[in-house]
């Protein structure tokens, strides 16, 4: 006969198997700390210490599933308590088998409890499981999520990115140098966009500036130039 699914907080150790699981079966995004286990356990102490809770599923197999829920406290356009789910996430292997089910029911009990009115969640690109799951329970669609890079946006407002913290390195090591190269350009372009609209002659565009950076520029660990990107 099959265990039944036991849901409650987790604890120390189980955080580091939430840290694993999530690097190991988590969905890909730009600036998710899935790649790393380390970076996802710090991710996970920081997310419980603002008030989130990390919920586990476990069955006879061990943590099978998890689940990532904070409150939100109402706002201008919600004034009403909510919760967020900000991920939740089941063990391929133990799929179908009511784990995911067992989550939500935990993630209700907390609504219920905090008086929320509804419960939120926001899946991330390209998690189709979990938005046909989310479907069949009856969460529907509430806001389209649009996402830029802070880089991106600075260009097209004609901005100087503002001055934030040193990048940690990824696990390859450094940026690669074809991306620290695409940097270069990007900014070299922006520049001359600026001038442009500033009224200053502007001539044709020499990547020249381009070979200085690359030769000036710091080397990483392996021989990678530049700034690394941010996880977090």
């Amino acid at each position: 006969m099959r265990r039944a699914i036991e849901v409650r907080s987790a604890d120390e150790d189980d955080l580091w198997v939430v840290a694993e699981m999530a690097a190991t079966h988590g969905p890909e995004t730009p600036n998710g700390a899935g790649a790393d286990p380390r970076r996802a356990r710090e991710h996970l102490s920081v997310f419980v210490s603002a008030g989130g809770e990390v919920l586990v599923a476990h069955s006879e197999r061990g943590v099978v599933g998890f689940l990532l829920a904070r409150p939100l406290a109402p706002q201008l356009y919600a004034t009403a308590p909510s919760l967020y789910i900000d991920a939740i996430l089941v063990d391929p292997g133990a799929r179908r088998q009511g784990v995911g089910r067992a989550l939500l029911s935990a993630a209700l009990r907390r609504a219920t409890d905090d008086g929320a009115e509804y419960v939120y969640c926001a899946p991330a690109p390209g998690a189709r499981e979990v938005q046909r799951f989310l479907a069949r329970v009856g969460f529907a669609p509430a806001a389209g999520h649009r996402v830029v890079s802070v880089a991106a946006l600075a260009r097209w407002l004609g901005q100087e990115p503002a001055a934030g913290p040193t990048p940690a390195l990824r696990r390859d090591g450094a940026r690669t140098r074809r991306d620290a190269t695409r940097a270069a350009i990007e900014d070299l372009v922006a520049r001359r966009r600026r001038a442009r609209e500033a009224g200053l002659p502007t001539g044709p565009l020499d990547l020249s500036a381009v070979q200085e950076h690359r030769s000036t520029a710091p080397s990483g660990p392996g021989g990678a130039v530049g700034p690394t990107s941010h996880v977090s």
